[in-house]
């Protein structure tokens, strides 16, 4: 998917093509006194958008809160897997098949394993080689953005038969642990629908809190569903 951080920088004759050639397109980090304009722009051109508030910590923020998690030893029926370095094995597809079953949209096999830019995955696998639970961080802006510096994570998934167990909490501060060694990110920030409290509370959990001056969102044609839940 293509974004930007300023559609007006970007321009609209931009922004339409990408639309009409792709079907989507994100707006990321957007001041939300803007929201209303860009979505009255592309309401002119029969599409929609959808909004995901921004939860956003510094490094010392996130790594101090995360850490109570990401220390903890693992329960003896989970591990944790390599991450994934082929796009197009097997275990990305399995990967990518679970985080679809736990309604989200899975990253394609080059972004998950970072072949196409800084990224990095976590997953947790279980005693019969299942998915148990991952996540995935990487930086999306590029050197113009004022967020360049920041890393996004998310795609948050716990398979449904090992949830009720805080491995949630878990793999959201494995992630973050990874982008601030890893990938050398100054802040993270990850994306949370204004109804989803159970993602409310893991990200809070992990330090992260509301950053009521921005807000995040995805451009679809009028007849498409929602990316994300």
């Amino acid at each position: 998917m293509m974004g930007c951080d300023d559609p007006e920088k970007f321009g609209w004759d931009r922004i339409g093509e990408i639309i009409e050639r792709d079907g989507v397109c994100g707006f990321r980090l957007i001041n939300a006194t803007h929201i209303e304009e860009i979505r009255s722009e592309l309401s002119s051109r029969g599409c929609r958008l959808d909004t995901w508030d921004v939860f956003l910590a510094d490094r010392d923020t996130a790594l101090a809160a995360s850490e109570k998690f990401a220390r903890r030893s693992l329960p003896s029926e989970y591990s944790l897997w390599p991450t994934p370095t082929d796009p197009e094995s097997d275990e990305v597809q399995r990967l990518q098949a679970m985080m679809a079953g736990a309604g989200l949209v899975p990253f394609s096999g080059s972004m998950l394993t970072g072949a196409i830019g800084s990224a990095t995955t976590v997953v947790m696998g279980d005693t019969e080689g299942n998915v148990a639970a991952c996540a995935h961080g990487y930086m999306p802006h590029n050197v113009y953005s004022p967020y360049h510096s920041c890393a996004w994570g998310g795609l948050v998934a716990v398979l449904e038969s090992h949830r009720g167990k805080e491995l949630g909490k878990l793999i959201n501060a494995l992630i973050i642990s990874r982008v601030f060694r890893d990938l050398k990110a100054s802040h993270i920030y990850e994306l949370v629908s204004a109804s989803n409290v159970a993602s409310q509370r893991m990200v809070e959990a992990c330090g992260l809190r509301l950053e009521p001056t921005l807000i995040c969102g995805i451009a679809t044609l009028n007849q498409s569903g929602r990316f994300t839940k």
